[in-house]
């Protein structure tokens, strides 16, 4: 699971398990409805005049607000679907700069045991420390707003792979001196494997305009 959320100025009130539950009373038609249209407002708007002042509030908007309020919006969305997407790419950039040198450990072990073109995808310097680290998922999301939004979101989704495999490979170190930490690197692991998943599926979406 992805978890640990970074320090910010405004606390976050409810941890990372209970952002996709169910409150009672609320319609989920008219939920998905606002999370539809509040993200493809944002995006829309922001792409058509994508200032810089305006970029770095959005990239920097959890730093600022916390997490709940994008929570309330998209937490519940499918994750196909354009609010799940933003959802995503701020719960993982809220991992990263919550918790940078655990990310760069997993991201070098990641690095090395994958054989494959994530790496080079998701365009970390390697090795990669938490400062390279923390400004790439920062530079991804900025490419959401001003550049090729499905390119971005590939190189997001290659980051999280690169990521699972190195939570896989502490999981295995970890399996019988530390089953605890073993656990929760196996449960991250699959996380991001489906984040990973989710994200390159939207890529896909948004280049044949089906992405809403």
């Amino acid at each position: 699971m992805m978890t640990d959320p970074r320090e910010y100025h405004r606390p976050v009130r409810r941890p990372a398990d209970e952002f996709d539950r169910h409150f009672a009373g609320e319609d989920p038609a008219e939920v998905s409805r606002v999370a539809h249209a509040t993200a493809g407002a944002l995006l829309a708007r922001v792409r058509e005049d994508p200032s810089d002042d305006v970029v770095e509030r959005l990239v920097g908007f959890t730093a600022e607000h916390g997490i709940d309020t994008l929570a309330e919006l998209w937490s519940r969305s499918p994750a196909k679907s354009l609010p799940g997407a933003l959802w995503r790419l701020y719960l993982l950039q809220l991992m990263i700069h919550k918790d940078p040198r655990t990310a760069a450990l997993l991201y070098e072990r990641g690095r090395l045991a994958l054989s494959s073109a994530d790496e080079v995808i998701a365009g970390a310097p390697a090795p990669a420390g938490p400062d390279e680290l923390v400004a790439l998922i920062d530079i991804i999301l900025r490419g959401v707003f001003r550049g090729d939004f499905a390119v971005a979101l590939e190189r997001a989704a290659s980051f999280c792979r690169v990521q699972a495999a190195g939570a896989t490979t502490v999981a295995d170190d970890h399996d019988v001196s530390e089953p605890d930490r073993a656990s929760a690197m196996t449960a991250r692991a699959l996380r991001l494997d489906t984040y990973a998943d989710d994200l390159g599926a939207c890529a896909g979406l948004w280049r044949r305009e089906g992405l809403t």
